[in-house]
């Protein structure tokens, strides 16, 4: 079992940056942050491997920016020109050998 321990998020306007951590009770291989708006399904956001391997969806490329500390077992999401429809709640994603490890979500709301 892995358990997850999200901060940072709350209100910000358009342009404007935020930062999100998200703290694992142990080391797992993947770490990420998918995202979900009223009315519409969980999407991806960023992922990275412990490795360094990186994904981002299209919609957050150059302006989100994802990093992970092994050492703490705490992957960050940088989130810069911050847009209406970022807004959402985040969630932190935790996977190793099929098993998937979700936090409690933190919301990100993005004026206009």
């Amino acid at each position: 079992q892995v358990q997850l321990v999200e901060s940072g998020g709350g209100s910000v306007q358009a342009g404007g940056s935020l930062i999100l951590s998200c703290a694992a009770s142990r080391n797992i291989f993947s770490m990420g942050w998918y995202r979900q708006a009223p009315g519409k399904q969980r999407e991806l956001v960023a992922v990275i491997t412990s490795g360094g391997s990186l994904n981002y969806a299209d919609s957050v490329k150059g302006r989100f920016t994802i990093s992970r500390d092994n050492a703490k077992n705490t992957v960050y999401l940088q989130m810069n020109s911050l847009k209406p429809e970022d807004t959402g709640v985040y969630y932190c994603k935790a996977s190793s050998v099929g098993l998937n490890y979700w936090g409690q979500g933190t919301q990100v709301t993005v004026s206009s």
